[in-house]
């Protein structure tokens, strides 16, 4: 018996598949083609067991790694040759093995500090090795070639630019500045089939080689994408950005068409649901941040190329057509679907991940407010779309739904649901004043080209005000922590900007009326405002100076009340009256706009434009750094559908 069980367990050791033994024979450093000329031709006819070759190399240390240099190399060199075969499962195998040594040598080189290129490439022929690697990989993708097949050669580029978690110190990567994919990258996109099978990975491998060294040398793919100009390319670039966001959207979107009860139950149902919201927090920041890529991808594009702005509000088909029991979609673009998605990530801001994600949308709407044309479509009265932004339930307020409206009246709602969103004890300063300089933005387009905007301005005063309000209530606690004195003079300047040049581009004169009486009802929040930035400004302090600004930027606010406020407590004595009507107090402002004397205040439709370097160089490497980790751990080289593919080589042939 005990005979049986040992002979047992020797024919178990002998059952290895033989791609295993081979793996294992070569990197004990084994000349396997010299017992055998024929062994490349036969190796990749051999299914590969990437975990086990991927294992073989991991488990090597550093001595043993280096006396496997020659091997790993003649391995690596026999895969880009293979590439080159008409024999397509060949090439599908020698893809397979490449992802699978790439992998493995970046994952042991943080392990034993060796060059990557070395063991991959030797470093004598790395260069003219890449040169014939990146050339199949254009012919691969720019060909015939079956899906499956493209989509391992997009991963295996992926995996050698995601090697590093700092993308600029990839020195791999000098290659493929060197001789470009640019072109072929953009032709996926072009094509509709090929946009839908590689567009995600088209445009993550894009986004990360403009990364590479951005500031410190002349990157190709930055000029390359700056004067693309192809629209349909830009299009589908687009597309891909779209088509990622409004997957995230599209369960938030159908939660809220939901039906809501508006009584004091449902109240009571969506504030004790928020108490356990927490639970869902971990899934739903891991899903925020796989879009973080695609989002990185839109702020090159926004921040790189004018031509792409062309694209933004352009109406995008779905990929397929809806059933028939299904209704008719809402005509949608890439920007209505940013704002969405913006509404949906702004609701969360407790944690350090989801501050940064919420940035990096203010950055985009930054870029976006910058542009003129940008700003041209989005007051464009003729493109009105309707666009389902998410509010967190408060217990004041029903949500109400919109009508089609153009993309500015939805930007600016989204602004203004930041700002009453989002005052807490631990304020989330920059992304208010980020917030507040989108605002001031679209504002300024609005005074220098005079468009009057049919928007519900009352809510951007009050949302404002609210600010305002809060920061005077937290002063002591907030002034401790951060310069509340420059956000407040942010708002006051927007303020300033409806008083000086309100007349030019408010919709009707009932506007400015309207202003100056918010600014009258609500003096004691802008009385308040001036005696917490005198006194901080009268002594010596860190915000000294801001504060000082912030008292001069009120002249005007307060000539408003110094003047109007007697005239109207003169004519409730008049008239006998306490409780005047609104109207009452409009016809009595109306009245006394002669005798008003304002300062002219200069500067007021100017801002610092945008810039990337130095101010937001280290946020959006450490941006960069983390898509570049989620990339490399989604990427899947492992598994194929060996049938699939097989059936796609029997269409193509």
């Amino acid at each position: 018996m005990n005979s049986r069980k040992r002979s047992g367990s020797g024919s178990k050791r002998q059952l290895k598949e033989k791609i295993v033994q081979i793996y294992e024979s070569f990197f004990k450093g084994d000349d396997l083609s010299r017992l055998n000329p024929n062994f490349w031709d036969e190796l990749f006819l051999l299914k590969p067991k990437v975990s086990h070759l991927e294992n073989e190399i991991l488990r090597l240390n550093e001595e043993q790694l280096l006396a496997a240099k020659e091997n790993i190399n003649c391995l690596f060199v026999q895969c880009i040759e293979t590439l080159g075969n008409d024999h397509q499962l060949r090439i599908v195998y020698a893809l397979q093995t490449l992802c699978a040594i790439t992998s493995a040598v970046y994952k042991t080189s943080g392990q034993c500090g060796f060059d990557v290129i070395d063991i991959l490439l030797g470093f004598d022929t790395a260069e003219q090795r890449m040169k014939l690697l990146l050339n199949h990989c254009n012919n691969l993708l720019s060909g015939e070639s079956a899906p499956n097949l493209k989509s391992l050669c997009l991963k295996l580029l992926l995996l050698m630019v995601t090697g590093n978690d700092n993308v600029s110190q990839n020195t791999l990567l000098e290659f493929v500045m060197l001789n470009s994919v640019f072109e072929t990258l953009i032709q996926l996109l072009c094509d509709t089939l090929s946009r839908i099978h590689h567009g995600h990975d088209v445009v993550l491998l894009l986004t990360l080689l403009i990364n590479y060294r951005k500031h410190e040398s002349a990157n190709p793919y930055i000029v390359k994408l700056s004067i693309l100009d192809d629209e349909l390319a830009l299009n589908g670039y687009g597309q891909v950005i779209s088509w990622s966001l409004s997957e995230f959207c599209r369960p938030f979107s159908q939660d809220q068409k939901e039906p809501q009860s508006g009584n004091w139950f449902s109240s009571l149902s969506n504030i004790i649901g928020n108490m356990f919201l927490s639970e869902d927090t971990g899934t739903r920041n891991q899903q925020i941040r796989a879009n973080n890529g695609v989002l990185v991808a839109l702020y090159e594009a926004v921040h790189l190329n004018r031509n792409f702005v062309s694209t933004l509000a352009q109406t995008q088909a779905e990929v397929t057509a809806p059933s028939e029991t299904e209704p008719v979609p809402e005509p949608t673009n890439l920007l209505g679907t940013f704002f969405q998605y913006c509404s949906i990530v702004m609701q969360d801001t407790k944690c350090e991940a989801s501050q940064n994600t919420v940035k990096l949308c203010f950055v985009v709407l930054t870029c976006v407010a910058e542009d003129h044309y940008a700003n041209s479509v989005m007051h464009d009265v003729n493109l009105v779309f309707k666009i389902h932004l998410h509010r967190l339930p408060m217990r004041h307020r029903n949500i109400s739904e919109k009508p089609s409206q153009t993309l500015a009246n939805t930007l600016l709602d989204l602004l203004v649901e930041f700002v009453m969103s989002h005052m807490m004890k631990k304020l989330p300063l920059e992304l208010y004043l980020l917030c507040v300089g989108v605002m001031h933005r679209v504002l300024c387009y609005q005074k220098r080209c005079k468009v009057r905007l049919i928007y519900q301005w009352k809510e951007l005063w009050a949302s404002l005000i609210a600010l305002l309000k809060f920061i005077i209530a937290n002063e002591a606690h907030l002034a401790k922590k951060m310069n509340v004195f420059h956000l407040a003079h942010q708002v006051i300047n927007i303020f300033n900007l409806f008083i000086t040049y309100g007349d030019t581009f408010l919709h009707s004169p009932a506007n400015y009326d309207e202003l100056y009486y918010e600014l009258i009802r609500m003096h004691q929040v802008f009385d308040n405002v001036y005696s917490m930035a005198y006194r901080y400004s009268a002594m010596e302090g860190e915000f000294k100076d801001t504060a000082l600004k912030l008292t001069n930027s009120l002249v005007n606010v307060r000539a408003i009340i110094n003047h109007f406020t007697p005239k109207i407590d003169a004519w409730l004595a008049g008239q006998g009256l306490s409780t005047p009507t609104e109207e009452q107090i409009l016809d009595v402002v109306r009245k006394s706009y002669d005798s008003l004397t304002l300062k002219l205040q200069d500067s007021l439709d100017q801002y610092e434009r945008y810039t990337e370097n130095p101010r937001h160089s280290a946020f959006f490497t450490a941006m960069v750094r983390n898509v570049v980790s989620d990339t490399r751990q989604s990427i899947d080289f492992a598994t194929l559908d060996l049938q699939s593919i097989l059936q796609e080589f029997s269409t193509i042939t």
